[in-house]
């Protein structure tokens, strides 16, 4: 049977990608989504080891069952990739206090529900990986990006921590940072603007949508090259627990590195205030 996969958003982008090449591969996959027709779908034909489950992430009481009835079905879940996950675009003051918190509950929130009904019986088990799909925003901010950029940032410094305390248990993480990937993610119908309108911010605003209007279906990223790629990490005895994906990310996340060398140093010649 090979490994049990647990995979968040699998009906659409990466994460329908994720769940193709794991099954390649003769893994097993229970692939969640909001919707299961969604899920049917897109794997248009039957496959017999492919189980899809309702799930919505924000729901914890949701994720917990999910995970009960796929380890009650298989024994265990080895591999959980979380996902699911969606972007707000656009400048910060722009967007409303309750539209700044979705992002959190589903980007943040979210994940951490399903990998506390995931971990335990990982931990229980002393075996497991967890994918947690972040981004290179999640490294890297910039002017239109900040509320995701933030969601990301919190994706990165829980699991960071968190897989410091899993490591010992025998509890593996992969944190995947990808660039921009060729999915429908940038679409209008995925991502979501800000609905406050800010005279000041109206010209760079509009100059940032058409720049996103534009990068999307032509984002230099392959996801199903990704896709192969976590796969053939998840089945290795060692994995690193970074994957920076794409000359973009890795470009951007260079600069950033440096920047913060720069600023470290210069932080350093400053020396202590006087009193």
């Amino acid at each position: 049977m090979g490994k049990v996969w647990l995979v968040t958003g699998a009906s659409r982008g990466l994460g329908l990608e994720i769940a193709r090449a794991a099954l390649d591969k003769g893994e097993t996959v229970v692939a969640t989504a909001r919707s299961v027709a969604a899920l049917r779908d897109a794997f248009s034909s039957e496959h017999e080891r492919m189980h899809a489950l309702a799930l919505d992430i924000t729901d914890a009481e949701a994720a917990n069952s999910v995970a009960s009835e796929t380890i009650e079905r298989f024994g265990a879940i080895d591999v959980l990739v979380n996902n699911a996950g969606y972007a707000e675009l656009g400048f910060f003051e722009t967007f409303t206090d309750a539209a700044v918190r979705r992002q959190f509950e589903v980007n943040l929130f979210g994940t951490m529900n399903v990998a506390r009904a995931v971990v335990p019986q990982m931990r229980e088990r002393r075996s497991g990986l967890i994918v947690t799909i972040s981004s290179v925003s999640g490294l890297v901010s910039n002017g239109g990006g900040a509320v995701y950029s933030a969601s990301k940032f919190a994706v990165e410094g829980w699991m960071e921590g968190f897989a410091q305390e899993l490591a010992p248990l025998g509890v593996r993480s992969l944190l995947v940072e990808p660039g921009m990937l060729r999915t429908d993610f940038m679409d209008r119908k995925s991502a979501n603007f800000g609905s406050i309108d800010i005279p000041d911010y109206a010209e760079a605003i509009a100059q940032y949508q058409s720049f996103v209007d534009a990068a999307n279906g032509s984002q230099p990223g392959d996801p199903k090259m990704l896709a192969t790629q976590i796969v053939a990490l998840a089945l290795q005895d060692e994995a690193p627990s970074r994957l920076v994906f794409g000359d973009d990310a890795r470009q951007w996340a260079s600069a950033k590195v440096e920047q913060l060398r720069e600023e470290i140093s210069l932080s350093a010649d400053c020396g202590s205030p006087m009193a």
